[in-house]
């Protein structure tokens, strides 16, 4: 973004904690072919078919590249509550104080 001159705050969207079909079915109802594949291989585990997907992963990253790049254009971060309000609230409630930098920004 910086290298076409574009200084807006970014608001970084995730999909915030879901079972992994629900997210496909998003997916697919999007239209979103990259993340779909990206999906469709971590289904090949059936098993991580019924286990809920966090986004802690990807929070981390972002949360490492804000600390090392203070300047990053990243303000803050837009959670989709795909698997439901409660659980994303929740999610969220307990993760601000593990990365309040990316999350309370």
């Amino acid at each position: 973004l910086r290298d076409a001159d574009i200084d807006l705050p970014v608001h970084v969207g995730i999909a915030g904690p879901a079972k992994l079909q629900t997210l496909i079915k998003f997916a697919i109802a999007c239209g979103v072919g990259p993340s779909l594949k990206v999906l469709q291989r971590r289904a090949r585990d059936v098993g991580k078919l019924l286990l809920p997907f966090e986004p802690d992963e990807v929070v981390k990253a972002l949360a490492r590249h804000k600390a090392a790049a203070p300047d990053s254009a990243i303000s803050c971060l837009h959670l989709f509550p795909l698997g439901g309000i409660k659980p994303a609230a929740t999610w969220a409630r307990t993760r601000s104080a593990i990365e309040p930098a990316i999350l309370t920004a």
